[in-house]
């Protein structure tokens, strides 16, 4: 609270207590017709006065009613100052913001700052990718630990709030709102906005899921199903699932899963199988799977497969095997 305030305050609370006081003594009131008396004086409403004042009560009722005009008119003064002066600092944030994410390009839109929405940005920052999450609810924006630059307020639902991020220059956009209809419309104005753009959706339920890939999501997950899988798992095959929550939740010692494209690892067309890519040696990090220019997906890929323009390799690695790999093919420049 500013001084100016306080002072304003201050000022308003020592006249009320003067008029009660002063009206107790002059007309012998008590204490809620001293106040009722004291309030309509300071507010100069005119309502019906209590009983009749004395020479001595008309005396302070004149004071009152002068010193409380340049009260209220002081705090009103203040109260207009901070009300437009919040309003204007609201307005500049907001046109800093604009400036910024007309500087991003492939960055990512997240929005709704929920449960998934926090897991999505904590990821993304793990990885150093540039984005600003979509929030229309002010509160959730002050109480989050994010930095409130990474943030805009405004309705996902809304074309104008999806331009102000910039999503004709995104290249993810991540609809993880509670509502399963507000991410359908999400991701149906997201498609219409950019064609080229990877839409990933939340959704509770499962009929949602159809809905949300012919809006144009290209992927859509499930948290409620996950979780229970999840859960199921870990009775099943308790030691396979916390090696897999390593290579998914591992800190700093962890084992973590990069993807790298051919057009990342060569500067030239020229194909190279595994073997001679020799990504072991050169990283420490091993090959676990590879995705063909078709889309195709292999496991455990034979040494002999050619890598070839448009491929992509899956591999496995600690934290500092990922990240020379990320040095030395330049990942995330």
């Amino acid at each position: 609270m500013s001084r100016k305030i306080k002072i304003a305050l201050t000022l308003l609370l020592s006249i009320l207590c003067a008029g009660v006081i002063g009206f107790m003594v002059t007309m012998d009131l008590d204490m809620i017709d001293a106040l009722y008396m004291t309030v309509i004086t300071i507010t100069t409403v005119g309502y019906r006065e209590i009983g009749n004042p004395s020479p001595q009560a008309k005396l302070f009722i004149i004071a009152l009613i002068l010193v409380s005009v340049v009260a209220v008119g002081y705090a009103v003064s203040v109260f207009t100052e901070y009300l437009i002066s919040r309003s204007s600092v609201r307005d500049i944030i907001f046109k800093r913001q604009l400036k910024q994410i007309k500087n991003m390009e492939n960055h990512v839109i997240v929005c709704g700052y929920g449960r998934n929405g926090r897991q999505a940005v904590e990821k993304l920052q793990d990885y150093n990718r540039d984005f600003i999450v979509l929030e229309k609810n002010q509160e959730v924006i002050d109480e989050a630990s994010l930095d409130s630059k990474y943030f805009l307020r405004g309705n996902a639902n809304e074309d104008e709030t999806l331009l102000n991020a910039g999503i004709e220059r995104a290249s993810v956009l991540i609809s993880a709102l509670p509502d399963d209809a507000d991410n359908l419309f999400v991701v149906l104005s997201a498609r219409q906005l950019n064609s080229k753009l990877m839409i990933i959706s939340r959704a509770s339920e499962e009929t949602t899921v159809r809905k949300l890939k012919l809006a144009g999501a290209n992927n859509v997950i499930l948290p409620d199903l996950i979780g229970g899988q999840h859960m199921a798992s870990l009775i099943v095959s308790p030691d396979l699932i916390e090696f897999w929550d390593n290579l998914s939740y591992g800190g700093n010692d962890g084992v973590n899963l990069e993807q790298v494209s051919f057009e990342q690892m060569f500067d030239h067309k020229r194909s190279c199988n595994i073997l001679d890519l020799n990504l072991r040696k050169e990283t420490g990090c091993t090959i676990i799977g590879y995705k063909n220019p078709n889309g195709d997906y292999i496991v455990n890929p034979d040494p002999s497969i050619e890598l070839v323009p448009g491929s992509k390799i899956i591999v496995v690695g600690n934290t500092n095997q990922i990240q020379h790999l990320q040095k030395v093919y330049r990942i995330g420049d």
